[in-house]
């Protein structure tokens, strides 16, 4: 155990207290594209079976009337969000009709923007609200990009951790302060060593030629695979490369990870600096919204970042708001392609590695991050996302170049002692187990998904399109034959029929106009 970088945990042991690292809570969202049963993305609307978009707690829409995005409660056991997830897709299959869910994070079965439907809230404020921001992302940055599906991590320590540990260091921040500033260690060390995701999870190595029909300048970028496909030999997720969410003007924000108020502050400005190119579109144009404002960035959400600091948000309540007004709660990872080769698109060896790894980060010291920092952070993630498996390739480190592998094997010692301690009194050493997963693929790029992805492509002579939807298609005809059982059928049911009544709700008692409503949540 490194105890120099691992000195808060050293503090835990000392007082043992490190029981208290187990049963953070776990929570699991994940997007798919719905298809139809000739592989083209839906342009069917959100099916009235499960319930409304705007309101259900479990089952929404991403950017797309097609994307769909399930979320899981938080729970202590992985197995249980695992379970949630399972029982989601269940039930969403026995209510689909001549379709079915695209196994894959980079999206096929498109054709140009328009074949792209923006999801639709009904007419509430919020819901017009949801939906104009959707169309602000089109004029700024086109559809395709929005129709890419990932899965994001949801991770929260235990309560009765923060106090243990507030008292072991001697804080004199309030409990609230230490917890949020914990967290933003959390999530520097994560910007720091989380491109070790992509190397090891990365699942989109390849890309369909249609995903470009609409900047086919990007194409020259790439080598062919074959008629359809465009990819990277090396890539692990083009997904988290500079063909997804990015834009020029995001990559000059420096937003400020040091502390929740430097965080707010910046992320604020963005919401609040007019961008000249978005002025261009207009944001009210001949009496129709073509997108909520015209700064940085509309909202919040719409800065992209591999990982979020996060706090339940009150209805209309903007998230800046919520993080300054409670602090923060939990972390979101974002950086996680769906596992292609698994139906729900994660499984628990994965997961517990993740919350090995994000303890971790909690665990070892987290320097404050200069501008450089950052820079070099979001360098390294690109050249894991585009290059990853290359023999010998190397990363910056401590402004020093270093090899992927010795950096991964070093971040993968680190995270023994935790391992070791979220096993402990149990039957089973499950986090030890995920943590010698992983260092085979580190030993042995082949192993990793992307690897593997490329090779049963290239063995099966198919184009990307065909091998993710013949894969989704396999997946599919399991759910279809392993129907949800009748008690849980009957709670989906209900919280279907419970959300679409909530919406109903939320549309009679708007009494604001949406120029108002909207002034109003922007001025928050």
């Amino acid at each position: 155990m490194n105890t120099t970088n691992l000195n808060r945990l050293q503090r835990l042991i000392n007082a043992n207290q490190q029981p208290l690292l187990k049963n953070g809570l776990k929570g699991i969202e994940k997007e798919s594209l719905r298809l139809s049963n000739q592989g083209f993305i839906a342009q069917t609307p959100h099916p009235v079976a499960l319930g409304s978009a705007l309101t259900h707690p479990h089952i929404t829409t991403d950017y797309s009337e097609a994307l769909l995005e399930f979320i899981t409660p938080p729970f202590a056991d992985i197995n249980d969000s695992l379970r949630f997830l399972h029982h989601i897709h269940q039930f969403v299959y026995d209510n689909l009709d001549n379709e079915h869910l695209l196994a894959s994070s980079m999206p096929c079965g498109i054709n140009g923007d328009e074949s792209i439907p923006i999801a639709e809230y009904g007419h509430s404020n919020i819901g017009t609200m949801k939906h104009i921001y959707r169309k602000g992302l089109w004029h700024r940055y086109g559809r395709t990009m929005q129709a890419i599906a990932g899965i994001h991590f949801n991770y929260s320590l235990p309560e009765t951790l923060w106090p243990i540990l507030h008292q072991l260091e001697g804080s004199s921040a309030s409990l609230e302060d230490f917890q949020a500033n914990a967290y933003f260690d959390l999530i520097r060390n994560f910007q720091r060593q989380g491109w070790l995701i992509l190397y090891l999870f990365g699942a989109s190595p390849a890309i369909c030629k249609n995903f470009f029909k609409t900047r086919p300048e990007l194409m020259a970028q790439f080598a062919e695979f074959d008629n359809g496909t465009l990819y990277h030999p090396y890539a692990t997720s083009l997904r988290m490369s500079d063909i997804g969410y990015k834009s020029n003007n995001q990559a000059n924000l420096n937003i400020d990870y040091n502390s929740l108020d430097g965080y707010v502050d910046s992320l604020s400005r963005a919401i609040n600096t007019p961008y000249a190119e978005y002025e261009k579109i207009g944001v009210k144009v001949a009496n129709e919204y073509h997108q909520l404002n015209s700064n940085i960035l509309q909202i919040e959400n719409e800065y992209y970042s591999t990982v979020r600091p996060k706090q339940i948000i009150n209805p209309c309540e903007k998230p800046t708001l919520a993080l300054k007004r409670r602090g923060v709660l939990y972390v979101e990872i974002r950086s996680l392609d769906l596992d292609l080769f698994n139906p729900i698109g994660i499984d628990a060896s994965r997961a517990r590695f993740i919350e090995a790894f994000l303890l971790t980060c909690l665990l070892q010291d987290s320097p404050e991050m200069s501008t450089e920092d950052f820079q070099t952070n979001n360098a390294n993630q690109l050249t894991v996302a585009n290059a990853g498996r290359q023999p010998n390739i190397e990363l910056i480190k401590g402004r020093q170049a270093i090899r992927l592998q010795d950096w991964a094997t070093d971040i993968l010692d680190n995270m023994q002692a935790v391992c070791h301690i979220l096993d402990q009194g149990e039957a089973v050493q499950h986090y030890t187990q995920a943590l010698t997963e992983q260092r085979k693929l580190v030993e042995t790029p082949d192993l990793t998904p992307s690897a593997r992805i490329l090779a049963a492509m290239q063995s099966a002579q198919q184009p990307y399109a065909k091998f993710a939807d013949q894969l989704s298609a396999k997946h599919a005809k399991k759910f279809t034959a392993d129907q949800l059982n009748s008690t849980e059928t009957a709670k989906f049911n209900a919280m279907a029929s419970a959300s679409l009544t909530k919406q109903q709700e939320i549309e009679a008692k708007d009494s604001l106009s949406f120029d108002d409503f909207l002034n109003q949540y922007l001025q928050q």
